[in-house]
């Protein structure tokens, strides 16, 4: 434990802290002493007791305030992180049904490429039966045409 001196109201006070909490209880003691001494000024003076306790609901009242805003803050992050999470579901379940529709067309163009190539080598089939029986016409034709 650290011993620290102090001055409230202008008074010296020996007061113990944790070790390394001293730097923070003079900070604590000179805004108390500043909140006191403003409300010194305000109401003039009405008795230590009765001023310290005064400083003090004052700093409460403060507190809680801070506390409510605090919370409140609180609420509101609490709902906006529950729309950001709602909102990621969604677009989440938006690229599954991307991704889905994305598979669909993808099988239905691979269908379309066997279809045009079955159809390609239907086309060429034919194309040659057709070139071999014009070809054998020709050849008729001309065999006929040698013949008278």
């Amino acid at each position: 434990m650290a011993n620290v001196n102090i001055k409230f109201n202008n008074k010296d006070y020996l007061l113990s802290c944790d070790d390394g909490q001293e730097e923070s209880l003079k900070r604590l003691t000179k805004f108390l002493d500043q909140k006191y001494l403003e409300l010194k000024e305000k109401l003039g003076n009405i008795g230590e007791n009765k001023l310290l306790l005064i400083t003090t609901i004052k700093l409460i009242d403060e507190y809680f305030d801070l506390k409510q805003k605090v919370s409140n803050q609180k609420l509101k992050l609490d709902e906006i992180s529950s729309k950001f999470k709602e909102i990621k579901s969604l677009a989440i379940e938006y690229k599954k049904d991307k991704d889905n529709e994305i598979n669909k067309l993808n099988k239905e163009l691979e269908m379309f490429r066997k279809l045009i190539e079955k159809n390609n080598n239907l086309y060429e089939t034919m194309l040659d039966k057709t070139t071999q029986s014009l070809e054998k016409i020709i050849s008729n034709s001309e065999s006929l045409s040698k013949i008278q």
